[in-house]
């Protein structure tokens, strides 16, 4: 049966535990048997062995989100899943401090990543926390900042006096003994909607983070939509509310990636701003980032690209030259075909294709099945097929759209030197 998070925390939390703890290296999961056989052998309780490596797996796991400080971090799994990556809270912090809020209440803290960012930035921080776990994680995380506080409170009743500032990230994940469930409905979230509005009404700087999924019109009328993507991940929409809202800012998307950081905004509504022609299939492909297809914001890269879209319902992008946008992943267009899955059969062994990508939109074919349709081994090896022979070794994209009433099959290649081009491999 597995333990409770509080039991794989109250361990940690000895001189002892956490000894143990920093005495190991970076978790590997081939030697986790051997290593607890030795931890145990050594005279370290069965509890003690197995908080030690959960939190050591974590910690590794933690690392792609908080990099070297994953090491002196405590996490819980629901926390983990939820937390904020630091380079995208170090961008809430700075909204804050730009807008001379000099206290801000993190209600809803969990292990504390935004707490972290603000109080990095010299702001007070007042970070709350329910769970008692989880409040206990977010102290040790914050030990080294002498300006964040953490109180194991209700975020809904805490008082805010002195504060000028609040940050929410709401549960929007139930923990059973299964794992963890998302949730949708931004009223079932803890806290819930409406009570960030109810704070943004009283005049407070307020800042929340939701799922990047979050509908269009469930974003409240008074607030800034932000979507953020992370090397092509869409994380988060962040509202912002009063003095960290944006004068003439509506909708924006921000893109993170190894080139650094590019913004696109709009001060129009959702639905309104610029529209985009719409043409054939030619020269260059380009497939927005999600950050911009959520943002509603595929019209605006369109014309940045001189281009137009294929259709005006699709979110893919034509234009006659290669422009480096950090908005798109480019490809350019070899061919053309209709769709047809004796077609395209023909077609990969005519070519001898041995790995075949994938991507689709618009068109509820499912690409794994199609793969294993389309080449001669049904994966991606260039292995034999099934009389014996050696299937293709050659490399192919597909892009599977709609253009109109028609189903079409676009055979790409990623363009070279873009500034997605880093992006650009994978099956959809």
């Amino acid at each position: 049966m597995a333990q409770a998070p509080q039991d794989q925390i109250a361990p940690l939390l000895t001189p002892e535990g956490w000894e143990l703890l920093a005495s190991l290296g970076p978790y590997q999961e081939e030697k986790s048997f051997e290593l607890n056989s030795a931890l145990r052998k050594a005279g370290h309780s069965p509890e003690l062995v197995s908080a030690v490596l959960t939190q050591s797996r974590l910690r590794t796991r933690a690392a792609a989100k908080f990099g070297e400080f994953a090491r002196s971090m405590l996490f819980t799994q629901a926390g983990l899943e939820q937390a904020t990556r630091l380079n995208v809270a170090a961008r809430h912090a700075q909204r804050f401090a730009e807008a001379g809020i000099s206290h801000v209440a993190d209600l809803g803290c969990g292990l504390a990543a935004d707490s972290l960012a603000l109080a990095s930035m010299d702001i007070n921080v007042t970070a709350v926390e329910m769970d008692e776990t989880t409040a206990a994680c977010a102290t040790v995380n914050l030990i080294p900042f002498p300006n964040a506080t953490v109180v194991h409170a209700d975020a809904t009743a805490v008082p805010l006096d002195g504060v000028d500032g609040v940050w929410l990230d709401p549960a929007r994940r139930v923990t059973s003994t299964s794992g963890t469930k998302r949730i949708w409905d931004p009223e079932a979230f803890s806290p819930p909607l409406s009570f960030v509005e109810d704070l943004a009404a009283s005049g407070l700087a307020v800042g929340v983070k939701m799922g990047p999924g979050m509908p269009h019109d469930s974003v409240p009328a008074s607030c800034e939509a932000q979507w953020v993507s992370v090397a092509g991940d869409v994380t988060e929409v962040a509202l912002w509310f009063n003095a960290v809202r944006r004068p003439g800012v509506r909708r924006a998307a921000l893109v993170l990636g190894a080139q650094g950081a590019a913004e696109l905004t709009s001060g129009e509504e959702f639905g309104a701003g610029p529209t985009a022609p719409v043409g054939p299939v030619e020269g260059y492909l380009y497939e927005p980032d999600g950050a911009v297809i959520r943002a509603g914001l595929v019209a605006d890269v369109a014309l940045q690209l001189g281009g137009h879209l294929v259709d005006e319902h699709i979110a893919y992008v034509c234009a006659p030259e290669l422009v480096d946008t950090p908005f798109a992943r480019a490809y350019k267009v070899l061919e053309v075909m209709p769709y047809n899955v004796k077609a395209l059969k023909a077609w990969v062994k005519d070519n001898g294709i041995g790995v075949l990508d994938i991507k689709k939109r618009g068109t509820a074919v499912t690409p794994e099945e199609l793969r294993k349709q389309l080449l001669p081994s049904g994966k991606n090896t260039g292995g034999k097929n099934a009389a014996g022979k050696k299937a293709g070794t050659k490399t192919a994209t597909l892009v599977l759209t709609r253009i109109g009433e028609d189903r079409v099959a676009i055979v790409v290649e990623p363009a070279q030197g873009t500034a997605r081009e880093e992006t650009a491999t994978g099956p959809a």
